[in-house]
């Protein structure tokens, strides 16, 4: 078979205005941007649209994926094609791919094989700069920050107490933990530490995601925390003076992207921001579009359900108000087997012989964590089905195995998908099963009230979600949610972070662990996106380099280390 870049490259793509055309846009409502097959959306043109009915809204979500991943995004492409080939209008969005990534461009973001978001070239680099914009809106602040302390510091910040930090859209390991400042106060400034994240853990790539207008933007930037003055008060980025600059750098930003399937399905591209720290899930604007312009809107959302769908349903959803009508849970042979806890897998590496040869007891026994992802989806009243993205070593006994097993937990139905290799029209059937759960009763709701205190929220996710079966807090994470509650931040949603490789908090715990405690070692708060966060994990260590909590590990090694910290 073609590589995903040759396939890529021998597409027959169509002028973006024929794309536009399909959603029922017109040249009034974007901008092509660089390209005949790019463009930009108008936010303006949201208004003309209010009015036509909204479509049917799907997520697509997964079991706890191996660090090879699943196919979530690739699930999305084809079966955004596939409706399509049953006579329905599909309009799929997905988030950017960002460059940092420990091992280069985040694979997978545009889907693979003949379910590809085009042009891939476009797609992987950079897209329309919406990263980079992150970037200076971000930076921008944090210079700012610095230059308020070397004024003589009016606002009484404590030094020590700045969480604002500087990012790159790369993971530069050397810039985690640095000093600045070194140059003196009429050079370098004041010196203190400081560090970078990677531009898709920033806050702003987050209000990017959640913003719902340029006006809601501007607020939340406004609404941003940096830090703390020296009688522990909030400090904001509207008392930095920054807001307002950092809308106007994010003004392109906050528009969707507009590009297309191999097959010429919509589809639209927005925001990155990560699961396992930040919420997962691509743009509330993309999606407030695609939902005015299509039957039926396909969303992605990162890794498992129990991170992804958790956040796209209690936060996404919350601040959208859209309610979605059925989710997809992407399972793969390779998963559910090595949930048996029998297998390692290991990026990079071959995988093991014996995950190749058929097991059916293997399958049963690994299928325990796709049961807990059906009554997951299930507890927030959606309709879940699922899709096995089939691969060519698959044997018939183990997908049977798993069809009875997803029906008899609570799923409408599993079907095989194989539009890796057939496009669309290998998901045809799954399309279908979709279609069906679409029209089931929608009895959807939110897993907590925000009202309850944090510790509250926290513990609702941590043992109905993930199993555990009571949540420890360390000193530090004690401290910090009283502050929280008594600075007037405890009404915020709970955006968990945690390891993607389990449902637990120890990514060596396969299948469907429960009885644990979830241990939580401190906790954070993105005032501005609008939630708090919570580290979920023990502490791990690397040599020559300072701690840092499990739960914002990204990657790990065979031996289950953390070696990718973003």
């Amino acid at each position: 078979m073609l590589s995903d870049l040759e396939i890529a490259q021998r597409a027959t793509l169509k002028p973006i205005a024929e794309i536009a055309a399909q959603m029922g846009l017109s040249a009034d409502d974007y901008d092509l941007y660089g390209s005949p097959h790019v463009a930009k959306l108008r936010l303006e043109s949201l208004d003309k649209l209010k009015d036509r009915p909204t479509a049917k809204y799907i997520v697509v979500t997964a079991i706890t994926p191996t660090p090879l991943g699943e196919g979530k995004s690739t699930t999305t492409v084809g079966l955004g094609q596939a409706f399509q080939h049953i006579g329905k209008k599909a309009i799929i969005t997905l988030r950017q791919p960002s460059q940092g990534p420990t091992f280069g461009i985040k694979g997978g973001a545009a889907g693979g094989g003949y379910s590809q978001v085009v042009p891939m070239e476009t797609f992987n680099l950079h897209l329309t700069g919406d990263i980079h914009a992150v970037t200076a809106a971000n930076n921008l602040l944090a210079a700012m920050i610095d230059n308020r302390l070397l004024r003589g510091n009016p606002l009484n910040i404590d030094v020590d107490a700045i969480t604002w930090k500087r990012v790159l859209d790369v993971n530069d390991r050397a810039l985690r933990q640095i000093v600045i400042g070194l140059g003196g106060k009429t050079e370098g400034g004041v010196t203190r530490e400081a560090g970078f994240d990677i531009a898709v853990a920033s806050e702003v790539m987050a209000i990017l995601a959640l913003t719902t207008s340029l006006k809601d933007m501007r607020e939340r930037f406004g609404r941003i925390v940096i830090g703390l003055t020296n009688d522990k008060k909030p400090v904001t980025a509207e008392q930095i003076g920054a807001a307002g600059a950092m809308t106007v750098l994010m003004k392109e930003a906050i528009r969707p992207n507009l590009l297309q399937t191999l097959e010429n399905t919509p589809a639209i591209v927005h925001a990155g921001p990560f699961a396992n720290i930040a919420h997962g899930n691509s743009s509330i604007l993309g999606d407030m579009f695609a939902s005015k312009c299509a039957d039926y809107l396909l969303t992605e959302a990162g890794f498992g359900a129990d991170i992804g769908a958790e956040k796209f349903f209690d936060i996404k959803c919350r601040n959208s108000g859209l309610s979605p009508d059925a989710a997809v849970l992407v399972v793969t042979i390779r998963a559910i087997k090595a949930h048996s806890g029998n297998y390692k897998v290991v990026a990079g590496k071959p995988l093991p012989p014996a995950l190749l040869e058929k097991n059916v007891r293997d399958v049963e026994i690994g299928a325990a964590n796709m049961i807990k992802h059906i009554e997951n989806i299930k507890l927030f009243g959606v309709t879940p089905v699922v899709a096995i993205n089939a691969f060519d070593s698959d044997h018939p006994e183990e997908i049977e195995a798993i069809k009875r097993i997803a029906v008899e937990a609570g799923a409408l139905g599993a079907s095989v998908a194989r539009h890796w290799a057939d496009g669309g029209r290998g998901a045809m059937e799954l399309a279908e099963m979709v279609v069906t759960a679409c029209d089931k009763p929608n009895q959807f709701k939110f897993l907590y009230d925000v009202q309850l205190p944090i510790k509250q929220k926290i513990e609702a996710i941590a043992t109905k979600v993930y199993g555990a079966a009571g949540v420890s807090y360390e000193p530090l994470a004690d401290r910090q949610i009283r502050d929280y509650e008594a600075n007037g931040f405890g009404k915020l949603p709970i955006c968990m972070a945690k390891t993607h490789l389990s449902l637990s908090h120890d990514p060596t715990l396969k299948g469907a662990p429960s009885g644990f405690t979830l241990p939580i070692r401190e906790v954070r708060a993105s005032v501005g996106a609008g939630f708090i966060y919570p580290l979920c994990g023990e502490m791990r260590t690397m040599p020559g380099l300072p701690e840092h909590p499990a739960a914002e590990a990204v990657d790990i090694d065979e031996n289950g280390n953390v070696v990718g910290l973003f």
